[in-house]
Formats: C-alpha cells, sequence, structure tokens
C-alpha cells in the first residue's frame, strides 16, 4: 500500500536552512521538503532495498565520531516488512569501525545505491537490534535521489558475503600513507557521512554519495582533503549537518580490490574564494582535517567493473584541479598582455572563421562569463605600433576553451583571417556587461544579425550546458538573421544546442535574400527580424531580450519593442562603437547623474610616459588627447562600452557627455569618452 504524505512541518534543521538561505532556495526548499520527505518508505523503495547486492552506512561511534561503511549481502540481505521499517540481514564485522554505532536504540543513516544503474535511495532512522545477525530500522526520514555524479559499474562477489577479512589486516593509520592517499586521488567516487543532535533529543545521521572526475578530492601538503561541491538537489543535509555539528566519516572504495578507506574527521564549508569560480562546476567546497584513518585491504566480498561509456555525463562537466590552479594564477595576470597562441582555425562560413586561442606563458584561462568579448593587441604589417581590438568570445565558460570568431570586414580581421595556427597575439582577460543568467525562469529571446550572432552563441551553449548541470533549462529563442545561406555561421553547432536544449530551445532562422535557399529546410522567415516578425513568432509572454547586430538593426528592434510598452530594463544589447542604443529609460528609473565637463581649458599629465598636454573643450575625449601626443593607450569602442582604455586618475576628476556602460570604479576613466569634469585644475592620469 502507497501512503499519502501529509506531513505540514519542515524537515530541515537550522543548518540545512542557512545553506540553503545562501543558495537562495529557502522559500522554495520549504515546500519541497514537506513534499518529498516521508516518514516511510514508499512501495518502489522497499523494493529498491531488496534487489540491493550492498549498502550504504552511517553510524556513530561512542566517541561522537561518524562513519561512513559499505557492507554486503546476498540479494535479499534487507526486507521490508511494512512501510516504517527495514530488516537488515548482517553479521558483525569486527573490523569496521562503523559497527560500534550499530547497537540497539542507534540512530543510523543509509543509502541504497546501484552502480549499474545510477538509482540510489536515501533513509535514516533508529537501530532495533534484533540478534548479532542483524537488525531493524525504524523509518524517520525516506526520500529519493538524482542519478547525478555517478560512474556506472557491473559487480561480482568475490566470496560469500558473510566472510570477513581478519581483523589483523586492518590498519589504523597516523596519517594518510602512499596507498590512502592513492585511493583518493584515484577516486571519482566517494560516501559521506554526517549527523545532527536535534532539539527533541533525538539524533539524525546522514549518508550521502560525492562523484567527480577521477582526483575531485585535493590532498593538501598538511594531509587535509579539499572537496568541490557540485550543483546537487539543494537540500544541503551534508553541509547543513557539518555547519551544526563539525563531524564527518568519509570512506572511499578501490572497486577493483574491495579495499577500503574510512577516515573520520573534522569538516569545514567554504562558500567564498577564488578557487570556487575558478573550479568548474563547483558550487562551494567543503575541508576535512583527518583525525582517524582506518585502512581496510579486502575489506568487500564484492568487485566492480567499469562500464567502457559509463562516466557520468555530469561529472564530464566539471573541472580539474590542475585546471583551477592554472585558472586562479590566470587571475592574477588579468590586467597584463598575455601571449597566445593559435591553436585551431575553423571556417564558419564565407565570411566568418573561428581562432581557438591558447596561452603560451605555462598559466590557464581567466574565466569569462557568456557574452562578454576578448581584447586582443595585434602588430600589423608595415605598422610600428600595435593595434587592439575586441572580439566577442563565441563560446560559453564551461567549454573551457577562448574562441574569437571575426568576420572578415576591416584592415585587422583582413589580416587575422590571413594567420595560420601556431601564429601568436596578445591577449588580455575577457570583459564586458553584456551577460545573461542561465538559471533566470523568464523566458530569454535572443535576437542576432549577422556576425552579431557570436555572443549570442556562447549565451545559447551556457544556457543549455547549465541547465543540463543544474536540471532546469531556462526557455530561450534564437532568433538568427543572415543575408544569405552562405553568409550564416554556426548551423551545426546550434543544431546541435537544439537537440540538447530538451524541447526548451527553439529556432528562428531569418533570410534577407534567401535565393535558391529553401523554405522550411534552409531557413524559416524570409525578410528581417522586426516586430511583425516577433509579434507574429513569439507566444504571448514575459520575456527578457537581448540584441546584438548593426547598429541599424539594434535600434529599430529596440525602438519597436519599447513602443510594445516592453521595459527598458527587459532590453540588453552588444553595443561597441557605432552600435551603441540611443535608450529611453523607463519611467521611474534612477537617471545616473554626469557632473558637467569643464568649460576651461585644463592641464593634463600623463605620469607614466612624462608627458604633458593641455586639454580644451575641442580637444575631444582624454583618449583623442593622448594620441595627440604620441600615445598608444589601449581602446577598442571609443565609446565607455568595452572597458579597454579604463586608466587610473592619480588627481582631478572626469565625467562624460553621455554615460558609459562599462564597469569603473570612482578612481578610473574611460578615457575613450572622458573629459575634464567642471572644477578640475588639473588632472593626473596614470598613463
Amino acid at each position: 500500500m502507497t501512503l499519502i504524505q501529509t506531513n505540514t512541518v519542515s524537515p530541515w534543521h537550522e543548518g540545512e536552512v542557512a545553506l540553503q538561505r545562501s543558495a537562495g532556495v529557502a522559500e522554495r526548499m520549504a515546500d519541497v521538503g514537506r513534499r518529498v520527505i516521508r516518514d516511510y518508505m514508499p512501495d518502489q523503495h522497499r523494493e529498491f532495498f531488496g534487489q540491493l547486492p550492498f549498502v550504504v552506512l552511517g553510524a556513530v561511534d561512542t566517541n561522537g565520531d561518524v562513519w561512513a561503511t559499505l557492507r554486503a549481502g546476498e540479494q535479499g540481505f534487507m526486507q521490508s516488512p511494512d512501510s516504517k521499517h527495514l530488516d537488515v540481514r548482517l553479521a558483525r564485522d569486527p573490523g569496521d569501525p562503523a559497527e560500534a554505532g550499530l547497537n540497539d536504540g542507534d540512530a543510523i543513516g543509509l543509502l541504497g545505491i546501484e552502480l549499474h544503474t545510477r538509482r540510489r535511495n536515501r533513509m535514516n532512522g533508529i537501530v532495533q537490534r534484533l540478534d548479532e545477525g542483524g537488525f531493524n530500522i525504524a523509518v524517520h526520514q525516506s526520500y529519493g535521489n538524482c542519478p547525478q555524479y555517478i560512474q556506472l559499474r557491473q559487480f561480482d562477489f568475490t566470496r560469500p558475503a558473510d566472510r570477513f577479512q581478519p581483523v589483523q589486516t586492518v590498519q589504523y593509520l597516523d596519517s594518510l600513507n602512499a596507498r590512502a592517499q592513492a585511493m583518493i586521488k584515484n577516486a571519482d567516487t566517494f560516501f559521506v557521512a554526517s549527523y545532527v543532535d536535534l532539539a527533541d533529543g533525538g539524533r539524525q545521521v546522514d549518508v550521502s554519495h560525492r562523484g567527480g572526475k577521477p582526483g575531485f578530492v585535493h590532498i593538501s601538503e598538511a594531509g587535509v582533503l579539499m572537496v568541490p561541491d557540485f550543483a546537487g538537489n539543494l537540500f544541503f543535509n551534508t553541509l547543513g549537518n557539518f555547519s551544526v555539528n563539525p563531524r564527518a566519516g568519509l570512506v572511499f572504495v578501490d572497486f577493483a580490490t574491495g579495499d577500503l578507506l574510512q577516515i573520520a574527521g573534522v569538516p569545514e564549508v567554504v562558500l567564498d574564494g577564488p578557487e570556487i569560480a575558478a573550479f568548474q562546476g563547483a558550487e562551494r567546497f567543503w575541508r576535512l582535517a583527518p583525525t582517524r584513518i582506518v585502512y581496510r585491504p579486502a575489506a568487500l566480498p564484492l568487485r566492480w567493473a567499469d562500464d567502457r561509456q559509463g562516466a557520468s555525463p555530469n561529472s564530464l562537466m566539471t573541472g580539474d584541479w590542475t585546471e583551477m590552479a592554472a585558472r586562479v594564477k590566470a587571475q592574477e595576470l588579468a590586467k597584463q598582455w598575455r601571449p597566445f597562441r593559435i591553436a585551431e582555425i575553423k571556417a564558419e562560413s564565407a565570411s566568418v572563421r573561428s581562432f581557438y586561442l591558447e596561452p603560451l606563458d605555462g598559466f590557464g584561462l581567466v574565466p569569462h562569463e557568456a557574452g562578454q568579448h576578448l581584447p586582443i593587441r595585434i602588430t600589423l604589417p608595415g605598422m610600428d605600433q600595435p593595434v587592439i581590438r575586441t572580439y566577442t568570445l563565441s563560446v560559453a565558460p564551461s567549454d573551457g576553451v577562448y574562441r574569437i570568431s571575426v568576420k572578415r570586414q576591416g584592415k585587422v580581421s583582413t589580416h587575422l583571417h590571413g594567420l595560420k595556427a601556431g601564429d601568436t597575439l596578445e591577449v588580455r582577460a575577457p570583459a564586458g556587461n553584456f551577460t545573461i543568467d542561465a538559471l533566470e525562469p523568464r523566458p530569454a529571446v535572443l535576437m542576432a544579425a549577422g556576425i552579431g550572432i557570436t555572443p549570442m552563441l556562447a549565451m545559447l551553449r551556457h544556457i543549455v550546458f547549465e541547465g543540463l548541470r543544474k536540471r532546469r533549462i531556462r526557455p530561450t529563442w534564437l532568433i538568427y538573421a543572415a543575408r544569405n545561406v552562405e553568409d550564416r555561421a554556426f548551423d551545426t553547432e546550434i543544431a546541435e544546442m537544439l537537440a540538447k536544449g530538451q524541447g526548451l530551445v527553439r529556432l528562428v532562422r531569418v533570410l534577407s535574400e534567401p535565393g535558391d535557399a529553401r523554405a522550411s529546410k534552409d531557413y524559416d522567415i524570409a525578410g528581417r527580424i522586426d516586430m511583425a516578425l516577433l509579434s507574429g513568432t513569439l507566444p504571448f509572454g514575459d520575456y527578457d531580450f537581448y540584441l546584438c547586430g548593426p547598429a541599424p538593426f539594434m535600434q529599430a528592434v529596440y525602438d519597436g519593442l519599447r513602443g510594445f510598452n516592453i521595459s527598458d530594463a527587459r532590453i540588453h544589447a552588444e553595443a561597441f562603437g557605432p552600435a551603441s542604443l540611443t535608450r529611453i529609460a523607463d519611467k521611474g528609473a534612477r537617471a545616473i547623474v554626469l557632473g558637467a565637463p569643464s568649460k576651461e581649458s585644463v592641464p593634463v599629465a600623463f605620469a607614466a610616459s612624462g608627458k604633458e598636454a593641455r586639454w580644451s573643450p575641442a580637444s575631444g575625449s582624454l583618449l583623442e588627447l593622448a594620441e595627440s601626443r604620441g600615445l598608444t593607450p589601449p581602446f577598442s569602442c571609443r565609446s565607455g562600452n568595452c572597458g579597454s582604455c579604463r586608466t587610473k586618475i592619480i588627481e582631478g576628476a572626469v565625467t562624460y557627455h553621455t554615460a558609459p556602460s562599462a564597469d569603473f570604479t570612482k578612481d578610473e576613466a574611460l578615457i575613450c569618452s572622458a573629459v575634464p569634469a567642471e572644477g578640475t585644475a588639473r588632472l593626473l592620469l596614470d598613463l
């Protein structure tokens, strides 16, 4: 019989709620918890436990140390006589440190997991010891878990399940020896137990699975374990327990030999730090300082073989410690020009080529956000000074590579199209504010014209990747306009994103000159992106709009959207140089207050170069003034949108005729559009 859950009390304790609150999901999880955390086992779970060859247990010994362990039995060693109880026929194993917490009345955590199917279910309760050959668990909480981060493995017994290894083979270690370190460094899986003592006098023990790429657990020189915490179910059972009661028990398994490494120690949750942003997929970290270590050779009667194609897709989406260290080092070099090599060049259309770039200095890539641009510096033939341009990165942060996709339409882009793999250029850290929140529930409409597809492709890749990683893909429309099929780039790549988008990503292909192209097969609509097209394509709803393309296209679509009462705040645009938008602020929106520009001439000193000049209202921007004195500061957009020209102000103040969109601090100037502010007697720039 299946019972109906009627619990109206939140199942979360204060530690779990605190972690949920830090992730911004406390309110949502309060409702989820009441619906999915049961005080009984559904029939599916009862049947599942009965077919398992092993179980993962969490138990607390008389010293208060918590242990995780694996115990095996022939199929049927666990049976559920009713929805509130689970009978576990396991003889006592004298070599298992968890055995001290499996006595009558002890709290216990249980995880049933099938490594060959990725199914798993959790339960916790109270031990009711029957005899030395087994016990019963009275259920306190029961719930299912998702299949994320589980490596597929097939099992086999090598000896009877009740034949334990001699106690003399158990090794009690003072520190992690070579064998223990090897097990941890090679592991793609471990199990962790934790517990809390509740206000009502009860105790709640939890045991759970953790997985990643082999080596995802790092060991410091001091022997402290560092574990990335990837996206999960947001329950925060383990980390919530840590925050209230800093005790943990880990067990690592050598699946080929049956060896177990059991560690009890003191955990610490890490919510901030550069490592989190640099480690792909990590939401936070936790450390464990071991206090007791037990190594048990061949403790399990089971052996597992990895499935050839059994790597967890979720684990493959995560990073590793080598990549993270390189990224952290690269972040220290974010403001420097670094040498990069062109690793690969790929033709995307008749006029667009993609350049895959890799650093030559031995350090990693500074992580970017989808939609940001990459400043590059290169010296053209016949020129003494390098030129600087910014090109949007056409890949997602998760792709782990820098790729710029360049249309041949000027001196610099033509020169780039003439380069070959192995050639070098200089690169600075990605920048820009034209980015997207992949997990925002409001649907996104990405509109691209021509080469404006590059940030949209990066955003689309990011939306799909993060959606798959966190099991919630943001509904997205990509409306992509080109002149003809030959000019349209990335057809295959966009089709791949649609295939992965689980029906939540939709594409509208627009050609202004379709020629011989076949309707429906090669394109969807003939014409241009305008309000008539949007009105006839998008269902009635609430959207965020993202625009990138030539200036007339962006201004026309922006004006059309505002004419339909779409809020300015809902319209996001990539704006470079002449493509800058003239915006209409929302009513009641806080206006950016700019100081008045100086009406008088102002002496300007460029401290780093030792040059001086006198600015006047006829001089234009501070960038133009610097250029008139022979200086070549970095720039790209000349409108305060990209941030490439950001320069430190040592003395004085600046202002702008039009508010820039790039970020800057009060002691910085975007010199491509900045001028001395009224009342400035002298301006000193670090240039």
